[in-house]
């Protein structure tokens, strides 16, 4: 291994620890508790060094931002092509969605309600629409997005499938945003799945 490669893979795994450092504190105590100088004396570095890799703290949820929506859109995915029946796989997706959301909190927070850095908060609309007014859509939302309008498209039934998911995706937030702060009766997450897909799309199809 070459000096440059030595070099670049410690680099790889202070940007990781970083990252990882700062969700757990975050998990720990709030994202408020995450300063660059807690985080500096957590890791055993230099305040210095941690900027080498992100100019302040806003630049660090904005990466821990990414990387959620990234393994969101892996959970949306495996969620999807787990069911062969089109409505199930919605109504999977609905779910995943959610139970993302109530597994990591801190998480999601990070991902939806801070801002991620520079003012521009990560947003966009599903694949095949123009894009969102806050500017071009991270790669990682991208995929998110395009997760939810390939679970919705086979069931929109000829009507504008883009602005279906946009509006399901605008309520499993809310949803998942009002049960993470117990705003909302527990234990009835999934029947309000159930209904808002029902208001949406109208009730599925009895077998036979």
């Amino acid at each position: 291994m070459t000096l440059r490669e030595r070099r670049l893979r410690e680099q790889a795994q202070r940007h990781r620890l970083i990252l990882t450092t700062a969700r757990e504190m975050a998990e720990a105590e709030g994202w408020d508790y995450v300063t660059t100088r807690r985080l500096a004396d957590r890791i055993e570095y230099s305040q210095p060094v941690l900027y080498q890799h992100f100019k302040n703290k806003d630049a660090i949820v904005h990466a821990v931002a990414l990387e959620g929506f990234a393994e969101l859109a892996a959970a949306l995915r495996a969620a999807r092509l787990g069911e062969a029946e089109p409505r199930a796989a919605l109504d999977a997706v609905a779910r995943a969605y959610v139970d993302f959301a109530e597994r990591g909190p801190v998480l999601y927070q990070a991902m939806l309600t801070l801002d991620p850095g520079d003012g521009d908060a990560p947003a966009g609309t599903p694949e095949g629409t123009s894009g969102g007014a806050c500017g071009d859509t991270p790669a990682p939302l991208a995929d998110v997005l395009t997760e939810i309008g390939l679970a919705v498209a086979p069931v929109a039934a000829g009507r504008d499938g883009e602005l279906l998911a946009e509006v399901l995706w605008s309520a499993w937030h809310g949803l998942a945003a009002l049960t993470g702060g117990r705003r909302l009766r527990p234990g009835l997450t999934g029947r309000r799945l159930a209904a808002l897909t029902e208001v949406l799309l109208g009730p599925a199809a009895q077998p036979a």
